[in-house]
């Protein structure tokens, strides 16, 4: 249980938030008049009371509002919550869709301090129902009434269709394949082919999205710029490579030429990491060697299976 100490907005992005006592949250849409509302995963920003103390006993001196997040709870660690959670305060329930966020220009904060608590203190959530929110209400972790379903994000690296010089085919038809087996694919991104960008991704992903499956499309064979490989064993934490294996062994009962991809698969967190082939029809073949195991393979992940026995 939490209390709510603090409701900011902000008409434009980019700005501090001010505080403005309540506000009215809209049923998937966010604050009524903040900036940040609308049809996306990040409708609403929260941080912890807790956290913002300390960060002030450094000598930053912020006011509320002052990271852009809207709601300031005491009584609750909001990092340790995983997506997914939800999060009621009266009327209003919040589900947690993001943990943490990126910080790709540096705020004023940072600029003072050397330091700036929202990339990695801050979650985000979107409105599942709405009411209005006010100071001193009370906020609470509660159980969801529905099971949560499966995430999972796709990335085609391709320069070519990064470029829009190609259409990407495989990253649909494997969104749609994901879709079919009870995914919701919360991502769907082309990148152009290398290794710094996707293994950054592929972090973001897995840390802040937290989804149970990213699987890449192309970059595993032997042209220069075909380094999907190398990129996801840079975001790994540990290795899975039985399902790498098992796709060569069965592509190679179609092709002889199976032998030359370099594709792996990693674990992230509670993230697995399969890289796929670049055509939509391998990527199909290579899907039906896996796609059956993999409940068991996210239920260990998630801890609630402890064995791998028949």
């Amino acid at each position: 249980m939490g209390k709510v100490l603090a409701v900011c907005t902000s008409t434009v992005r980019g700005v501090q938030k001010e505080n403005r006592g309540a506000a009215q949250f809209i049923a998937n849409h966010g604050l009524d008049g903040d900036a940040h509302a609308g049809d996306w995963h990040r409708q609403v920003s929260l941080l912890s009371a807790d956290e913002i103390a300390a960060f002030n006993a450094r000598g930053a001196n912020v006011a509320p509002g002052a990271f852009g997040e809207n709601l300031i709870v005491e009584g609750i660690d909001f990092r340790t919550l995983p997506v997914g959670t939800w999060l009621r305060c009266g009327d209003v329930l919040l589900e947690v869709t993001q943990i943490g966020k990126a910080c790709h220009h540096h705020c004023a904060i940072f600029q003072k301090m050397g330091d700036c608590i929202m990339p990695r203190e801050g979650i985000f959530a979107r409105v599942l129902a709405g009411g209005r929110i006010a100071a001193r209400g009370e906020m609470a972790v509660v159980p969801r009434e529905t099971p949560l379903p499966l995430p999972a994000a796709g990335i085609t690296p391709a320069d070519r269709c990064a470029a829009g010089e190609r259409q990407d085919e495989s990253g649909p038809t494997v969104a749609g394949r994901l879709q079919q087996a009870g995914y919701t694919v919360i991502e769907q991104l082309i990148l152009p082919d290398g290794r710094e960008g996707l293994a950054q991704k592929l972090i973001q992903l897995a840390d802040q999205r937290q989804p149970d499956l990213i699987l890449t499309t192309g970059g595993t064979g032997f042209s220069p710029r075909d380094l999907t490989p190398e990129a996801t064993l840079d975001a790994a934490e540990r290795l899975a490579p039985g399902i790498a294996e098992a796709m060569r062994a069965a592509s190679l009962r179609i092709t002889p030429r199976a032998m030359l991809t370099r594709a792996v698969s990693v674990i992230r967190g509670r993230t697995l990491i399969i890289n796929l082939p670049g055509s939509p029809k391998a990527c199909m073949e290579c899907m039906d060697v896996f796609l059956d195991q993999l409940p068991h393979a996210h239920a260990l992940l998630r801890g609630e299976r402890m064995d791998c026995a028949r």
